[in-house]
């Protein structure tokens, strides 16, 4: 059976290990966003990319705004975050396209045509990519088509000023999450440092964190990262809540006190005065 409210929900974030719950970013929509309006307007050809439909409407906008990006200034971390959204719009579609319409079988043809399309685009886009040495894109070759040629390219760059931001920092820790972990905390502890205020926060930074702790067995550690990571959703995930719940009754953590430092720490952050605590 197909679950609606999980296509509604749908984002490029994986499992929480942790707590086997699905991890949810709603998109809001931006159609009376007048910068949007006039971008398309101006870049009609790439807006009319995909058939209108009414699902996964946050990745195809996502979509468009990075290939305008890509357009005006062909730089790589644009391609890069583009090939994300496809991803991300690829994801969403694949399950909207298992809905059947009875009454309107176009609907299902649309989505199954703008799921080939999406899937050409990405394909095009990894290949043309493949020889870039911009460290996202070298993560990207090597996490999505195992190349080793690219792992090595990347790794050669560790300590090298361009590797001194947030992504670049969480793309190194999963590399180093299943040979150091305490090196990998100290990655993702950096990466939280060089957040910029007004960026969008990775939810995976905050997980992975979640993760680490709770294989460590530090609870109130494991608990804090979590409670983290629901704090900076939209809207609070139910399963989440309720696992967080449960795993505070049996581990008998002090729930109030845990929750003050989650809601400080992630005000920490989001204002670049985050530190990296001691491990």
């Amino acid at each position: 059976m197909i679950n609606f409210r999980k296509i509604k929900q749908l984002t490029f974030f994986d499992t929480v290990k942790f707590s086997a719950v699905l991890l949810v970013l709603l998109l809001n929509g931006c159609d009376n966003n007048v910068n949007l309006k006039q971008l398309c307007n101006e870049n009609a050809e790439i807006c009319n990319e995909f058939g209108k439909d009414s699902w996964c409407k946050g990745q195809r906008i996502d979509v468009a705004l990075n290939r305008i990006k890509v357009k005006n200034n062909n730089l790589d971390e644009d391609k890069y975050k583009l090939l994300i959204s496809y991803e991300d719009y690829i994801q969403c579609m694949s399950l909207a396209s298992q809905i059947q319409h009875k009454k309107s079988k176009e609907k299902t043809t649309l989505r199954n045509d703008n799921l080939f399309k999406a899937k050409t685009q990405l394909a095009q886009l990894s290949e043309q990519s493949a020889d870039s040495k911009h460290p996202h894109l070298l993560y990207y070759h090597w996490s999505r088509g195992s190349s080793a040629l690219a792992l090595e390219a990347f790794l050669q760059l560790e300590g090298d000023q361009i590797l001194e931001n947030s992504t670049a920092q969480y793309h190194l820790a999963t590399y180093y999450i299943k040979r150091d972990s305490n090196k990998t905390l100290g990655l993702l502890y950096h990466a939280l440092e060089l957040h910029q205020p007004g960026t969008e926060l990775s939810p995976e930074i905050l997980q992975t964190l979640a993760t680490i702790f709770t294989k460590k067995r530090q609870y109130k550690q494991a608990y804090i990262w979590l409670r983290t990571y629901q704090l900076l959703q939209d809207e609070p995930d139910e399963m989440i809540e309720t696992s967080l719940n449960s795993y505070q009754r049996a581990k008998g953590l002090d729930a109030d006190f845990l929750d003050k430092v989650a809601s400080t720490t992630l005000t920490k952050i989001e204002a670049g005065e985050f530190t990296s605590p001691s491990y």
